[in-house]
């Protein structure tokens, strides 16, 4: 049983949509940020990074930072930026890119089911990123940016979500990166809880991407409910998600980079990694199937194949092809133990192609890099479903989800 319930959703007017709607807060860089918004007095980094409006020496976790963030959401509501819509709704969201589009239902989810595990997580947070997003939402008193949520398809939902996109949408632009972004206003009561009873019947949702906003909204909650009686039905309560069918998703290779060889010459190092992986020249990087790595390695590209044995192919995270990497190459040979900690080696998303890896590795910034076949959305909901996390960096959402399309206020 998955509850999602309608919102009075702040969203801005038509016309300034486009320029309001903002990259997640965490894919960029203060400074990044700084650039972006040169002479856009619209973006809603300005309150999502909000220490773009103060001066670079102030810390960007000081109260300062928050308090901005606030007055500036404010500010952007009395202006006329926004819109409030007056009876709760529902909302469509559907993302397109490179010819590939992904529709979801905006909503609140309960952070109830959150803490009884039927909305499912498969990452660790970090205590530092959950403290920044539960100071930012408690402060400006409101979900800013929707958790990025899936489910297993149902022809019922689908076919509510088709009627309802036959209509007009209210906005219907392309951001500067090339995606579209159209959205419904779902305001029908009738409507709203068919949909609502629609997804009584999904067992559960699984968080793709936000984590940290998501454990973040549910930390708010429980702290506003006090350690007595609470309003069940407060606002509080519940906070803002986009549900997608996970039969529309895509999650892109996340790949690695590692700056030497762990005092290996090239030969050496080859040779180590035979132990379990078949290597052969290849032409190209990608890889073609799971269990498949392309090897970028001075100047030319390797296929790698893991053997038999070298995982426990009944283990949903051992059998990962990251985890493969990392238990059989990564620590045994370059003796990276925590891929979270060692800074020697690096991330690259799948967005950014496999010429990224060749330039940082021709360059000599890199001297390894490492292609992955991209994890499936049914081992995302499999290893959630088993209580299991997996290895940092194993997936990459694209598209992204724009912030500040959908407010939700707190109370």
């Amino acid at each position: 049983m998955s509850v999602l319930r309608p919102f009075k959703g702040y969203r801005p007017t038509p016309e300034l949509c486009p320029r309001v709607a903002a990259l997640p807060y965490d894919v960029m860089s203060s400074q990044e940020a700084r650039e972006m918004v040169k002479g856009d007095p619209y973006s809603f980094l300005h309150v999502d990074r909000a220490e773009i409006d103060l001066d670079p020496s102030v810390d960007i976790y000081s109260d300062e930072v928050y308090q901005k963030a606030a007055d500036n959401l404010k500010k952007m509501i009395s202006d006329g930026i926004y819109i409030h819509d007056e009876t709760p709704c529902m909302y469509i969201y559907r993302l397109t890119m490179d010819g590939r589009s992904q529709t979801g239902l905006v909503a609140c989810a309960s952070i109830d089911e959150y803490i009884e595990n039927k909305i499912k997580k498969h990452e660790l947070t970090r205590e530092d990123k959950e403290q920044d997003r539960i100071r930012h939402v408690d402060t400006c008193n409101a979900n800013t940016g929707p958790i990025f949520l899936t489910y297993r398809a149902r022809k019922d939902i689908d076919e509510i979500i088709a009627e309802e996109t036959a209509k007009a949408p209210v906005y219907d632009f392309v951001s500067e990166d090339g995606v579209g972004h159209t959205v419904w206003v779902i305001s029908d009561s009738a409507k709203i809880e068919q949909l609502s009873a629609a997804f009584l019947k999904v067992p559960a949702l699984y968080i793709a991407d936000g984590h940290h906003r998501n454990a973040s909204a549910v930390k708010v909650g429980l702290k506003r409910r006090g350690s007595g009686e609470y309003d069940k039905n407060a606002e509080f309560n519940f906070y803002l998600a986009v549900a997608f069918p996970d039969e529309q998703l895509k999650i892109l290779d996340y790949n690695r980079v590692v700056k030497d060889l762990n005092g290996l010459t090239k030969d050496e190092f080859i040779e180590k990694i035979k132990k379990d992986f078949d290597v052969a020249p290849a032409e190209s990087g990608k890889p073609s199937k799971a269990l498949e790595f392309g090897m970028y390695l001075d100047g030319s590209w390797y296929r790698l194949t893991a053997k038999d044995g070298s995982f426990d192919s009944n283990d949903p995270v051992l059998s990962l092809d990251v985890s493969i990497l990392q238990n059989n190459l990564l620590s045994p040979v370059l003796g990276i133990q925590d891929p979270r900690t060692d800074s020697r080696i690096a991330f690259v998303g799948g967005i950014r192609g496999l010429g990224e890896l060749v330039k940082l590795v021709d360059s000599g910034k890199m001297s390894v890099a490492f292609a992955m076949y991209p994890t499936s959305v049914s081992q995302l909901m499999e290893i959630a479903d088993a209580g299991k996390i997996m290895p940092p960096k194993s997936t990459w959402f694209e598209p992204k989800l724009r912030s500040g399309i959908f407010i939700h206020e707190l109370s």
